[in-house]
């Protein structure tokens, strides 16, 4: 149900910074269940009566960077035993 909760909440983005501005939403069953300042906050706040796990957290803050993720890599060359 995340990864369904997850592309609801990227189709419906811009709308949901619209209504919210920038907050981190708690999202159940394609639904946001609260607005909150903080990560830390919607964890805190949503816990008592959500399980763990079966709700996420998303960043809303108007642009791409609240839902992809940069990577760098940078690789070395191995070193061979003498």
């Amino acid at each position: 149900m995340q990864d369904e909760d997850f592309r609801w909440f990227l189709a419906n983005y811009n709308e949901l910074y619209k209504k919210h501005g920038y907050s981190f939403l708690v999202i159940k069953n394609k639904m946001v269940l609260g607005v909150y300042k903080s990560f830390k906050e919607a964890v805190e706040s949503t816990s008592p009566t959500e399980e763990l796990g079966s709700f996420i957290v998303q960043e809303c803050n108007g642009d791409d960077s609240a839902y992809t993720v940069q990577i760098a890599s940078m690789a070395f060359p191995m070193c061979e035993a003498v």
